[in-house]
């Protein structure tokens, strides 16, 4: 249990990746803080860990509101004393052609998507700075170096996390602070569940491993970047795709 005594915050966490990496991180001892939109998610969340003998602790905030999540960092810092590990999972979808997208639709995605990230990461690299030790991972998509039709404004919004990603390791890693992306591919969740059965055979046929992968793929390589086995890796992307694109 490498991550005893350590305090992690994941984003969106209450379903789907974001609660496979909670479930993961609490695993191996660390403090979960499950955050969600709505408290009630959260703590059912929670309430599944606490009962696996982990611990965990519900914080709802929506990441997109610098002010939320402001608090919410406070009150983890309160009640826990630190912050050892961000995961940045919090995401949405507004998918349709560019043609045909509404501008509340872009910025709702790039608000959650990427300012969201952003809101997050800078509230807590305050006080990873004064401990001087911290690592941050960025859950991007495999779209943000393919694209996809539809998905104008989450391809961009997955892509500039990428880029941020390397700017923002650059400037923390003087203070002991590493930060990664890891790109997921097609993933079984309650978002992949809306694609149409035939659309799903053709994307199975596009990943050279033939199958779509489920949240714990992703998590399991979370957990490696969050581990002292990854201290020697900031800056960098691990895509998690079955080999559907390969860079």
């Amino acid at each position: 249990m490498f991550l005893e005594e350590k305090t992690a915050i994941v984003t969106g966490a209450s379903r789907g990746i974001g609660k496979a990496i909670a479930v993961a991180l609490a695993r191996e001892g660390a403090t979960v803080v499950i955050n969600d939109l709505s408290q009630e998610a959260a703590e059912a969340a929670a309430a599944e860990i606490r009962a696996n003998n982990g611990r965990a602790i519900a914080m709802a905030a929506d990441v997109a509101d610098s002010a939320q999540v402001e608090t919410m960092v406070t009150r983890v810092m309160e009640e826990c004393g630190r912050i050892d590990i961000l995961v940045n999972n919090a995401g949405i979808t507004r998918d349709t052609l560019l043609l045909r997208m509404k501008e509340e639709d872009w910025d709702a995605v790039l608000n959650v998507n990427l300012k969201g990230v952003f809101n997050c990461t800078k509230a807590v690299s305050r006080f990873m700075i004064k401990q001087r030790s911290g690592v941050i991972v960025n859950i991007a998509s495999v779209v943000a170096v393919m694209g996809n039709i539809g998905q104008a404004n989450y391809a961009a919004a997955k892509a500039g996390i990428l880029g941020f990603t390397k700017a923002v390791a650059r400037e923390l890693a003087s203070r002991g602070i590493r930060v990664n992306a890891v790109a997921p591919g097609y993933i079984q969740t309650d978002m992949t569940e809306k694609i149409p059965e035939e659309i799903k055979a053709k994307l199975i046929e596009s990943i050279p491993l033939g199958f779509i992968g489920q949240p714990e793929d992703v998590a399991e390589a979370v957990l490696f970047l969050v581990s002292p086995a990854a201290r020697y890796i900031t800056g960098q992307t691990l895509h998690v795709n079955g080999g559907m694109v390969m860079v």
